[in-house]
């Protein structure tokens, strides 16, 4: 059976230089009816431990490390015995919410991970984050931007560890290159294509942020 993709919504809060605000979260599961691999384990391991199931789950995938998208990731990694990947420039941020407990391995741009059968290949595009990654699964017609691209936009880059022209330059070469037919699955809201976005590019140049 070829994989598919599940989504997941949980709810929960975003904290971040002093704020807190409250967010609902994609958690992303590829796989079929024998493995799979959660990307951003938020908020509620429960929940995600339940829709994976019986399933051997091989990887947690952190697509960054703020807090909203990692809250849960050791507690389910704890129940599964799955590692928690993440790439090495978002260690700072890892360490504001588990500083007792590192993650168990490394995303690298260029990195492929397989599960039941399918490729996901890692696309490092900080901008939100300086270790945000992308993941683009050809086969499945799609890619998981995390924070890094929306519905109508990038991420947010007002706050620490966040640079604008910096994820304008990672949207722009790494995301828009990618076929416009190509689902977007966000991190939040709504999934779009990279059709859909390609053509706001200069406006949300022109705004800045």
């Amino acid at each position: 059976m070829a994989a598919r993709i599940e989504q997941l919504v949980t709810s929960g809060t975003f904290e971040l230089d002093g704020g807190s605000w409250e967010v609902d979260n994609n958690v992303w599961i590829v796989g079929d009816d024998t493995e799979a691999l959660v990307i951003d384990a938020a908020h509620d391991a429960d929940a995600i431990a339940a829709a994976v199931g019986d399933r051997r789950l091989v990887a947690i995938v952190s697509t960054h490390a703020h807090n909203d998208h990692i809250d849960a990731a050791p507690a389910l990694a704890a129940r599964t015995g799955a590692p928690i990947l993440l790439h090495p420039d978002d260690l700072p941020l890892w360490r504001q919410t588990h500083p007792d407990r590192e993650p168990d391995g490394e995303l690298a741009d260029g990195q492929a991970l397989t599960v039941a059968g399918t490729t996901l290949t890692v696309l490092h595009t900080p901008g939100h984050a300086p270790g945000a990654v992308c993941l683009y699964a050809p086969e499945l017609g799609t890619v998981f931007t995390g924070d890094t691209l929306f519905q109508g936009g990038p991420g947010a880059t007002g706050r620490s560890f966040s640079d604008f022209p910096t994820i304008v330059d990672s949207i722009r070469e790494r995301l828009l290159t990618l076929p416009a037919r190509t689902v977007v699955r966000t991190g939040h809201g709504e999934s779009t294509t990279v059709g859909a976005e390609a053509p706001h590019l200069q406006e949300w140049i022109d705004r800045g942020h």
